[in-house]
């Protein structure tokens, strides 16, 4: 049987500088953002920083709301403090749901404030078909976007927050002993110019990205929603930038109005699977894209028949991986150099717009600590989960067994773990996503 096919559900590609849309497929369809949001976590700290409402040295707390959070995640315990640099870092290059929370907490002094700033800069940038109802993209069916607003707000984070760069270009952070890797990490390392910016998946959105790459002093950037697997959106994304570079710009992308579509129906990752080995070499191999040219590559990906296998397969029958990625992303031109994270020492905490940025903030103890009030729409998310939880333990204890699957919960929302010495225990620092392999990275 032939490997399921998957498919990009919307891209476009612009011209960073000036807007013009170099190339998209349903721009204006609504999509699940998934970990995009935190571009606009991001947005919302850097200008908090700028107005002076916050330094890059001011507090922030781990606090009970922001722990609660599924993975991915840091699972410092509840009081601990690190700096907004720290945040920013964690949340952009490791994507920590639990420190989005934590920052947007620090800087409009609880989650329900930082989620109106958050739409109201979506409204000011022009994100048109764009609303946010938590910091960090998980699954939440009122909270959509469309590659169009990710463009502009990637645009934007670029230009208006050029320290931004800073952040979104490294592969990785150490933190302590433990390396955490970006899921961006290939893209980064192997294609030519790279520069950011954002990853994200859940299930209802499949994988997205917001890239940016330089050449030859002119920037384009890059938005995919709803691949198949994260080989599938870097590769796609590689692709499209090299064609890119080759084409000339058109309508500006704040031109684009309306929508084309809703958003895909719940389980859209069950729908859209990887598409195996086989067919990623048919679809994204650069050598059979630099021998038989761009026409040659497009009938190639109508039949995988043609495509020699021998070149990728390892002895035991199995696909090479590390083969595939460098003839569909090229070699690693850059080596894998993590930046180094720690908790820090906090100066200072953010304050509300209009007042000045505390000089220090005192050393009290962590129980002491105020802990902001919950978004009153996740707590009554939380409930809910317990509530099926519940139903879930009950069915089970009448008789009737359910899969890791089939529980209530089970995949975008894991039961909280008991804190260990500075993280939780037990949990890993990935998206809870099958086994580690390069098409799910």
């Amino acid at each position: 049987m032939a490997p399921a096919k998957a498919d990009i559900g919307a891209y476009v590609l612009i011209n960073a500088k000036t807007g013009a849309i170099i190339d998209q497929k349903n721009a204006t369809r609504k999509w699940y953002p998934a970990s995009l949001t935190k571009m606009m976590t991001a947005y919302v700290t850097f200008k908090a920083i700028r107005e002076g409402r916050a330094t890059l040295n001011s507090t922030v707390v781990q606090s009970k709301n922001s722990l609660s959070e599924p993975p991915s995640k840091m699972g410092f315990k509840v009081g601990t403090k690190f700096t907004v640099d720290t945040a920013l870092k964690i949340i952009i290059i490791k994507s920590a749901n639990d420190v989005a929370v934590a920052l947007g907490e620090a800087i409009a002094g609880s989650e329900e404030a930082f989620l109106a700033m958050m739409n109201a800069e979506a409204k000011r940038l022009g994100m048109t078909n764009t609303y946010f109802t938590n910091p960090h993209g998980l699954p939440d069916n009122r909270m959509v976007t469309t590659a169009r607003d990710m463009a502009i707000l990637a645009m934007a984070l670029r230009r208006d927050f050029p320290e931004s760069r800073d952040y979104y270009k490294h592969p990785g952070i150490r933190f302590g002993k433990k390396t955490l890797r970006s899921a961006n990490r290939e893209f980064l390392l192997r294609v030519p110019g790279a520069n950011g910016i954002k990853t994200g998946y859940i299930c209802n959105s499949g994988y997205n990205v917001a890239s940016s790459v330089t050449r030859g002093g002119k920037t384009l950037i890059g938005v995919i929603l709803g691949a198949g697997s994260g080989l599938e959106r870097t590769a796609f994304a590689r692709q499209m930038f090299d064609q890119g570079f080759k084409k000339r710009g058109g309508q500006n992308i704040a031109s684009l109005r309306g929508t084309s579509g809703n958003p895909p129906a719940n389980g859209y990752c069950r729908r859209n699977k990887s598409p195996g080995a086989k067919a990623y070499m048919a679809r994204y191999d650069m050598e059979a894209e630099k021998k038989g040219g761009f026409l040659f590559f497009k009938a190639n990906q109508k039949n995988n028949a043609k495509v020699d296998e021998a070149g990728f397969t390892l002895a035991n029958g199995k696909p090479d991986w590390a083969k595939i990625l460098d003839r569909t992303l090229g070699p690693r031109r850059i080596a894998y150099r993590p930046i180094q994270v720690s908790l820090g020492n906090p100066t200072g905490a953010p304050k509300a717009s209009g007042t000045a940025v505390a000089v220090a903030a005192p050393d009290i103890p962590a129980e002491d600590v105020p802990l902001p009030t919950a978004n009153p729409l996740r707590r009554a998310q939380i409930e809910m989960r317990q509530k099926l939880q519940k139903t879930a333990e009950a069915s089970v204890a009448g008789g009737i067994p359910q899969t890791a699957a089939a529980r209530p919960g089970a995949a975008t929302d894991p039961a909280p773990a008991a804190p260990g010495s500075i993280f939780r225990q037990g949990l890993d620092f990935t998206v809870p996503v099958p086994a580690p392999s390069p098409r799910k990275q």
